[in-house]
């Protein structure tokens, strides 16, 4: 797997800024202005994408009213069909063009996941500059040959997958000649617990399987996005609403934008804190150390006077000499009368010979 990726002009590795994409979803409500608002809201929060889905009801599922077709997996969702919850949640693909170009105007990247053959070639003829692969969708080898027949980047959601529906996506990958993939944690519960999230397993991923690894996030709230970042994440992915009071399927766990915004700034803000692998020291570091310890004297002191722990002691601030010599100066002498909050100096002490043993190891 490659470990720099291009998406349009944003380039994603290790070193690189996290990519920060905002999911829509269902968010839009079916409203096509609505659906423009929301891209305006994530370039006005930070976001480097806005990220739709392209399917429809019956490209994903079939309608039938059986039991196996009705969702009663302890989501939010249930009650319904599939076929009915999809119907109301898929983004119109007549929209789609027109959110790109949108998109493209605010200076954000669009892409879209796709739950089907057709919705691959739409992709493609829009020109997106990616595929995600949603969590459902690890197990659908076709679909994942397909995109990544594309050559464009591939981003998995590895939701609901086991290490082998892994090992198998990234080999498809491999087979197809793209290895341009990033692949997401993700906990597929809506919203997502905090005990289930599991965030080592991102950068593990990392090493396991010799790519670059992410997050998509359906928890609430913006500690775990943000913890993520920390432990490797280069893509952060979390679901924008205008207002969660509009409602819709995945109202609940979706950000407003002011929240989706405060989210950024401190992913911005741990990725300068996390800084590089530099034990230099800053200019401010390097005058602090004056605020560091060293040897002082701390009573007066008469020439001939022997130096002791009761006169002589390691305290703040650095002006004295270091704290790793005072054994070697207790029981030598001074040379001069020394006063009380001195720094102590190797020159105080009574008849160094020049090349002695005690000048060599004070020098």
């Amino acid at each position: 797997m490659n470990k720099e990726i291009r998406i349009n002009n944003n380039i994603i590795s290790k070193d690189s800024s996290v990519y920060i994409v905002a999911e829509m979803s269902a968010n839009h409500l079916m409203d096509y202005n609505r659906a423009v608002e929301i891209i305006h809201a994530a370039k006005e929060a930070g976001a480097d994408a806005i990220k739709i889905q392209t399917y429809t009801a019956d490209t994903i599922t079939i309608d039938s009213e059986k039991e196996r077709f009705r969702i009663k997996q302890g989501t939010i969702w249930d009650g319904t069909t599939f076929y009915n919850l999809y119907k109301k949640a898929y983004t119109p693909w007549e929209w789609q063009p027109r959110l790109m170009e949108e998109a493209e105007k605010s200076g954000i990247d669009c892409f879209s996941s796709p739950f089907d053959l057709t919705a691959v070639d739409f992709m493609v003829k829009m020109n997106m500059p990616a595929i995600k692969i949603a969590s459902f969708e690890i197990r659908d080898v076709g679909l994942i040959e397909k995109a990544a027949l594309t050559k464009k980047t591939i981003i998995i959601s590895t939701g609901i997958a086991k290490p082998e529906d892994i090992e198998l996506a990234l080999d498809t990958c491999k087979k197809a000649g793209n290895n341009d993939v990033i692949l997401l944690k993700c906990t597929t519960a809506y919203p997502a617990p905090y005990e289930d999230m599991n965030l080592r397993v991102i950068s593990d991923m990392s090493h396991r399987y010799g790519c670059l690894t992410g997050l998509s996030d359906h928890s609430l709230g913006d500690e775990v996005a943000v913890a993520s970042v920390a432990l490797g994440a280069k893509m952060v992915e979390k679901h924008l609403i205008m207002s969660r009071s509009d409602g819709g399927p995945d109202a609940k766990f979706s950000m407003e934008p002011e929240e989706f915004k405060n989210m950024v700034n401190k992913i911005r803000n741990v990725e300068k804190a996390l800084g590089s692998v530099d034990y230099s020291l800053s200019e401010k570091q390097k005058a602090s150390r004056m605020h560091s310890r060293s040897l002082f004297v701390v009573k007066d002191i008469c020439k001939g006077e022997i130096f002791t722990t009761e006169n002589i002691r390691s305290i703040r601030p650095g002006y004295g000499l270091h704290t790793r010599f005072l054994p070697d100066i207790l029981g030598k002498r001074a040379n001069r009368n020394i006063e009380k909050g001195t720094p102590f100096s190797i020159k105080m002490i009574e008849n160094i010979k020049p090349g002695s043993d005690i000048e060599v190891i004070l020098d």
